[in-house]
């Protein structure tokens, strides 16, 4: 339950978070609820990870919904807006966090099934549903990207398809910064560093868990609470000069 004297900083505000059922996503979706907003929880396939989330933001106070879209297929954006408009009427932030890591391989082992899913899941699916969330977006609302760190300073080969894939929100973030602003809607993405969920299950250990550690100042990985932090912040009223901008959350490493 909310703290007594604990300042709800989005109350009142409906928002929107794509890959809500688990890690970073859920942790996104559980501070915004925590913060007074009505949360959507989309998922993909996940129905009990998603009421998990749902039960979690209630059970702390909070109010949310779960909405059902697999992102990468075609109508996948009509999918999940559809599911939306039979809960709310209206969307104040919208937070673009779905996203799949691919193969990781290096060019020589991308295929071009993978890379199509790939730019399907990570470009396209955010590109639409964006498009598609300005009708339902109020004036002064907000746009929120996960990117990656990968994109700028810090490419790697056995990512490059990945980092393709988020680049180019990088791209939609300024545009639509520029685009939006006459209506006082802020558009910003962060870029995480590597961050330890359950996407990197298996990787995580031993030697690769101390070199990853190590490129850091800080000497550790980012959990998901780092990432929700830095979005709840964005989507607050203390960012409301802050648009176009990507802000790396990775401890550092890209220094």
């Amino acid at each position: 339950m909310k703290q007594k004297g604990m300042i709800m900083t989005l109350t009142g505000k409906t928002a929107l978070v794509t890959g809500a059922s688990r890690g970073i996503g859920r942790a996104i979706a559980t501070r915004l609820g925590r913060e007074g907003a009505r949360v959507a929880v989309h998922y993909g396939g996940n129905h009990a990870a998603a009421k998990d989330t749902v039960a979690a933001i209630e059970a702390a106070g909070g109010r949310a919904f779960a909405v059902q879209a697999e992102l990468g297929a075609p109508g996948d954006a009509e999918a999940l807006w559809t599911a939306f408009d039979a809960h709310a009427d209206r969307l104040d932030i919208l937070v673009n966090n779905a996203g799949i890591l691919g193969g990781q391989s290096e060019i020589d082992g991308v295929t071009r099934e993978g890379l199509e899913r790939l730019f399907a899941v990570n470009t396209t699916a955010p590109f639409l549903i964006t498009q598609q969330a300005l009708p339902r977006l109020r004036d002064g609302g907000r746009i929120i990207t996960v990117g990656t760190m990968l994109t700028r300073g810090a490419a790697m080969p056995r990512a490059i398809d990945y980092a393709m894939s988020k680049a180019a929100l990088d791209v939609m973030t300024v545009a639509l910064a520029k685009q939006l602003g006459p209506r006082g809607i802020t558009v910003n993405l962060v870029a995480p560093g590597v961050i330890d969920t359950d996407m990197h299950e298996g990787r995580l250990v031993g030697e690769a868990l101390a070199w990853l550690s190590s490129q850091t100042p800080l000497g550790r990985l980012g959990t998901p609470t780092d990432v929700a932090d830095t979005i709840a912040f964005l989507a607050s009223d203390d960012s409301r000069y802050i648009t176009g901008h990507r802000l790396d959350v990775s401890g550092g490493t890209t220094m």
